[in-house]
């Protein structure tokens, strides 16, 4: 069994004011005490938030930090407990030049995606990490350019991918990812999403609403199935870990 957790961290620049990162810090760590994943993936993290969490996180390795990192730069950064040990890794953007930092024209910031192959035992599994644009266009991109990069490794090998999407389950990059893009060309793995209509709202921007977008994924492809899948709404030591509620899902190999 697997067990994957995904939360878009709020990066620690912003003026939140009560909400800002030295106030809610201490929530995130009681929230990974509760919810002891396997594999993690943050996006948004700033240096200091991903220092914060090597800290929270003893027995872990990780994945996708860029160092030295421009300032204010957010990482998406994959977390794995270290009993697993990581194969691969690769990071690249999502844009016209992947292995080059850079964007698409229309996208605001220069997304990224960040992958690794695990194995323990016998037991291997591809984790991808991204943060998608807000886009439409660039988001159909992207999720084109992910799955192109997905398409090198054996197919007998699972996949998860989690992350924060910046659309909901009725976007065309939705329907990319899972299989039911009738114009575009077909796909080499299809995802099938850990959640099911009616999806339950993951951003809140610090509010607790429960009646938003579901635009945080956690997808999956091959030979696992889900056996457990949450939003994770409620506070932790009075406060929200971020303006995005945490994903939590585990799965089985098949």
């Amino acid at each position: 069994m697997i067990s994957v957790l995904t939360l878009n961290l709020r990066f620690g620049l912003a003026a939140d004011g009560p909400n800002g990162w030295e106030f809610r810090k201490g929530s995130l760590s009681k929230l990974l005490s509760q919810y002891e994943a396997i594999f993690l993936g943050f996006q948004e993290a700033n240096d200091f938030q991903i220092e914060y969490l090597c800290g929270a996180l003893p027995g872990f390795s990780y994945i996708g930090r860029r160092s030295p990192a421009p300032p204010a730069w957010q990482s998406n950064i994959t977390f794995y407990r270290s009993d697993w040990q990581c194969l691969h890794r690769d990071h690249f953007f999502l844009s016209p030049t992947p292995d080059i930092p850079s964007r698409f024209r229309d996208s605001k910031w220069p997304r990224q995606c960040t992958l690794g192959v695990f194995q323990k035992g016998a037991d291997r599994i591809i984790i991808i990490n991204t943060h998608l644009d807000f886009d439409p266009t660039v988001q159909a991109h992207s999720a084109r350019i992910i799955l192109d990069r997905i398409s090198s490794f054996p197919a007998d090998i699972p996949a998860v991918l989690i992350g924060d999407f910046n659309a909901d389950p009725k976007s065309l990059c939705y329907r990319i990812i899972t299989g039911n893009d009738p114009v575009g060309p077909p796909v080499a793995r299809i995802f099938k999403d850990a959640f099911c209509s009616p999806y339950p709202a993951t951003f809140h921007g610090f509010s607790g609403d429960t009646g938003g977008s579901h635009i945080d994924w956690i997808l999956y492809a091959g030979k696992i199935v889900p056996t457990s899948c949450v939003v994770i709404q409620q506070k932790f030591g009075g406060r929200y870990p971020s303006d995005h509620f945490p994903l939590f899902a585990t799965f089985n190999f098949l």
